[in-house]
């Protein structure tokens, strides 16, 4: 039996490269997407020929694919390189067990590796363009959306539950509301405030590291040299050849601190470069697009009516978060949205049965 889930999966992969290729402004770094296009329509090829099918019997790009595309053009395009670049490895993990062994001309290892590869191997490629791949591989990764759709997600299980409590405790509309908005507020800050302290003590941290490595650089020169080459033996580099490297690196000041970070401390300048600020507003803004979900009702109705309408509000909020995470994982949109859905309702039910439980025992 054909499973159409694993062809998909190439389609989707060789439609999204080749959408990455056509937006790409360097024509080397194009060629680079329009051969791993290529690569990928050929792992569904191959695998619709072991069954016995034809070409003509390739799907088109799912929906998730073309929303993705879609979402490229606001996000922009490294977005869909991000996506692809951290779904690859649970990918070519599928589609290789669905292959079941067809012989194609690329290894099935993890497509970040081959797309490495094609840069470095490929002749007009420039160490220039693979540094700068390289760069849109850490920065993008799907990073912001993801936290975007969590945001969202924390915002509205949170405030859900706590709106349900106390509904399920006192059937007067103000108090909903009057908790509903405060939940709102005070998830949403705490949200940013959390936010802004986890990215700017990383940056201080690792501003305070470099600073010490400077210091140690222009304090004891031979040490961090000797270190160095120590570091380079380490990957195997003869040791002769490690000294002369090392003892060349060091010749320049700010070279040498440059790679002493990244190879010693492991720590990359562009990963100090984001706004703690511009991290806090979004995980406040999404946060509270999420909380407002069940409290919309209340704002113009009490009682069961408002707890029926939040529920449902919410409960579309829950699939369509749900449905947004299958951009990431590649799952199946109803099973993901209706989990969602399932997850969040339960722990709305809980505290709602909890407030009536305290309700009764205080007004009794």
């Amino acid at each position: 039996m054909v499973d159409i889930k694993h062809i998909q999966t190439e389609v989707d992969a060789s439609f999204l490269y080749g959408v990455l290729a056509k937006n790409e402004e360097d024509a080397n770094v194009a060629e680079v997407f329009k051969q791993m296009s290529e690569i990928e329509l050929s792992h569904a090829v191959a695998f619709l020929k072991k069954n016995k099918l034809g070409e003509s019997q390739l799907p088109p790009p799912s929906l998730r694919a073309r929303i993705l595309n879609k979402i490229g053009k606001f996000f922009g395009y490294d977005y869909i390189l991000g996506v692809l670049l951290d779904t690859e490895k649970s990918l070519a993990s599928a589609t290789m067990k669905a292959r079941g062994g067809v012989s194609t001309s690329i290894s099935d290892t993890a497509h970040v590796a081959i797309l490495k590869n094609i840069l470095n191997n490929h002749p007009k490629v420039s160490g220039s363009n693979l540094a700068r791949f390289e760069k849109r591989h850490r920065s993008v990764g799907g990073n912001a959306l993801r936290a975007a759709v969590l945001g969202g997600n924390d915002g509205l299980v949170s405030n859900f539950s706590l709106v349900m409590g106390i509904a399920g405790a006192s059937s007067g509309q103000k108090e909903v509301l009057l908790t509903g908005c405060a939940g709102l507020l005070a998830g949403a800050l705490s949200m940013a405030l959390g936010e802004w302290i986890s990215v700017k003590s990383s940056q201080e941290l690792y501003e305070n590291q470099m600073d010490l490595e400077m210091e140690e650089i222009e304090n004891n020169p031979e040490g961090e040299e000797k270190e160095l080459a120590l570091i380079y033996q380490a990957k195997g580099i003869p040791a002769d050849q490690a000294i002369v490297m090392a003892k060349e690196i060091m010749k320049d000041k700010e070279k040498a601190h440059e790679v002493l970070i990244k190879e010693e401390l492991g720590i990359d300048p562009e990963d100090i470069k984001g706004s703690a600020m511009e991290a806090a507003l979004s995980s406040f803004f999404m946060f509270a697009v999420g909380a407002v979900l069940p409290v919309i009702p209340f704002f113009f109705m009490g009682g069961t009516p408002a707890v029926l309408l939040s529920t449902l509000l919410s409960a579309l909020g829950l699939f369509l978060i749900g449905a947004s995470i299958t951009l990431f994982t590649g799952k199946s949109v109803l099973y993901s949205g209706f989990r969602q859905v399932l997850f969040g309702l339960a722990a709305a039910a809980v505290t709602f049965g909890i407030g009536k439980l305290i309700g009764v025992s205080i007004l009794g």
